[in-house]
């Protein structure tokens, strides 16, 4: 059930609201909107229910006011999601705001192996605009982190989200916070020492040291698709070998990281917040002002079709590798129950302040594989093993454009019939995550094993998934940890695309980005026998 289905938005409101549903939490939905008389132009509306941000969130009416004033009050960067205009009911409050149409920059990101130092330099230098800008108008925003890192439709990096962001610097005077807030693979060590706990009050934080580690734990993040610890506490082996050993860490992810960058990270990365960088210390450092090729002296991008088809071409699943094998963050954990749903009305919910994909009832409209395949593609209701080459072929042929096709490769590229006609950073790298595949298997077939690739990753799934012959789509919801042990939720999508080729789609709703990719490439590997993979 959505959240615009239990309570009608508001009536008079001063836009017009142009799609349906394309994201949705657990007390806000957003959905795309344009100026009354106009077509152009389009931008995002998170419309926040009032009662369930205040029951399910614990967000009081005072700090979604403050989120709204904060975001209000940073103004317009390149690098930052502009803040357009607000207003309320007694149901709804709603916030207008830019459109980031190119999703998550890290669902674009290997996990496990991360970019290439030029584009890690490009997307960080990006980072570290926005937020020294942030900074200067006396703002930190205390979340850094993946889910809110994503891109404009050319391919530039946006900072979203300011729910727990805070004014630290107003009028001169600077002030200390003592809230806990922040992922805990990306919070500053002092953000956990210093904060409130109960009655017990702390002795306070910078919010602006704060963003400094965060955007260190990024750029960490960029060079090496993982993160260098599960949270910056003695619980984590990582994190006190790096104390204990004065930050030259034995770890094998510090090992791989260019040179150049070690000190930058060392100094980010500092444990005593008196010694940290400053940002004015992070643009000096030689690795910050290095030469870009693929970076404008305006701080855009310079070269968006050659960095896209970079970032597309690292993304590659290899089925050789055992999914179950022991990996440095250890095994997916579950944290609750999945569920499962099928037929042909089904539903998917998002927790962002941006579309990460196209979701829930515009599923039909997805700019994905029905745009390609042929209305009379080939008919099977058994594993592709029992597929003639005939139809293998014709299979080939409808999917030679699909994006998420090139993944399956021993030699993942861009299709020529892309790369020809490429003239923005999005006519490579679509907004639409790649975490999907396709399959000729009958889905009574498919779901459960589907849900025994679950279970093998200790995900528990129902005993008997209810699906019949006559179901077109199923949907398995997923509610687990992650490597390190953070939330990672969302929708495993099994729908029919067209006749004999069904898609499966893992839509994240919650969590990080590169985690949910490592999640998707574990569930593809265990499923290798249905998953179509063309012979290149």
């Amino acid at each position: 059930m959505q959240l615009s289905q239990l309570a009608p938005l508001p009536s008079d409101l001063p836009f017009r609201i142009v799609s349906k549903t394309i994201g949705q939490g657990a007390y806000a939905c957003i959905k795309k909107a344009c100026p009354l008389q106009e077509e152009n132009p389009v931008f995002a509306v998170k419309f926040i229910h009032k009662e369930y941000a205040s029951r399910h969130g614990r967000i009081s009416p005072r700090q979604l006011q403050m989120e709204v004033t904060v975001h209000k009050h940073i103004g317009d960067h390149n690098n930052i999601i502009s803040f357009f205009h607000t207003g309320e009911d007694a149901t709804w409050r709603w916030i207008a705001m830019e459109l980031a149409e190119g999703g998550d920059l890290f669902d674009k990101i290997e996990a496990d192996e991360g970019v290439g130092e030029d584009i890690a330099h490009v997307y960080f230098s990006q980072l570290i605009s926005a937020v020294s800008y942030m900074h200067s108008r006396g703002v930190g925003h205390r979340d850094i982190k993946p889910e809110n890192i994503l891109l404009s439709e050319d391919g530039n990096l946006k900072i979203a989200d300011f729910g727990l962001a805070t004014v630290f610097e107003y009028n001169g005077k600077t002030k200390l916070c003592t809230t806990l807030c922040g992922s805990p693979p990306y919070i500053a060590p002092e953000v956990i020492s210093c904060s409130s706990r109960g009655q017990t009050k702390g002795k306070g934080y910078r919010a602006d040291l704060a963003d400094i580690w965060s955007c260190g734990v990024v750029l960490f993040v960029l060079l090496a698709g993982n993160t260098p610890w599960d949270s910056p506490t003695e619980n984590s082996y990582e994190f006190s070998e790096y104390v204990e050993k004065n930050a030259r860490t034995t770890d094998e992810l510090w090992q791989k990281l260019p040179p150049a960058t070690l000190s930058l990270l060392r100094g980010m990365l500092k444990v005593d917040v008196d010694s940290r960088f400053s940002m004015e210390d992070v643009r000096r450092h030689p690795w910050f002002t290095r030469q870009n090729k693929y970076l404008a002296p305006d701080g855009r991008l310079r070269d968006p079709i050659n960095l896209a088809t970079s970032m597309f071409e690292s993304l590659h699943i290899d089925f050789t590798q055992d999914p179950l094998a022991g990996s440095r963050n250890g095994s997916t954990r579950a944290s609750s129950a999945m569920e499962i749903e099928t037929g042909n009305d089904f539903e998917t919910r998002l927790s962002s302040t941006q579309p990460e994909m196209q979701v829930g009832d515009m599923l039909m409209d997805w700019d994905g594989p029905t745009s390609h395949l042929a209305a009379n593609a080939i008919s099977s209701t058994q594993p592709m093993d029992n597929v003639s080459s005939t139809q293998s072929f014709l299979m080939a042929d409808r999917l030679e454009d699909e994006p998420s096709m090139s993944q399956f490769s021993p030699n993942p590229s861009v299709p020529l019939s892309r790369t020809q006609k490429a003239q923005k950073f999005h006519d490579i790298v679509p907004a639409r995550p790649l975490t999907r595949f396709f399959s000729t298997w009958a889905l009574k077939l498919l779901v459960p094993l589907i849900c025994e690739a679950l279970h093998r990753l200790g995900v528990p799934v129902p005993t008997q998934p209810p699906v019949s012959g006559t179901d077109s789509s199923a949907v398995i919801r997923v509610v687990t940890k992650d490597g390190r042990m953070c939330m990672l939720q969302g929708n495993i999508v099994v729908e029919c695309v067209t006749e004999g080729v069904l898609e499966v789609e893992f839509v994240k709703i919650k969590g990080d980005p590169l985690e949910w990719r490592r999640f998707f490439k574990k569930v593809t590997v265990l499923c290798k026998d249905a998953v179509y993979k063309p012979e290149y």
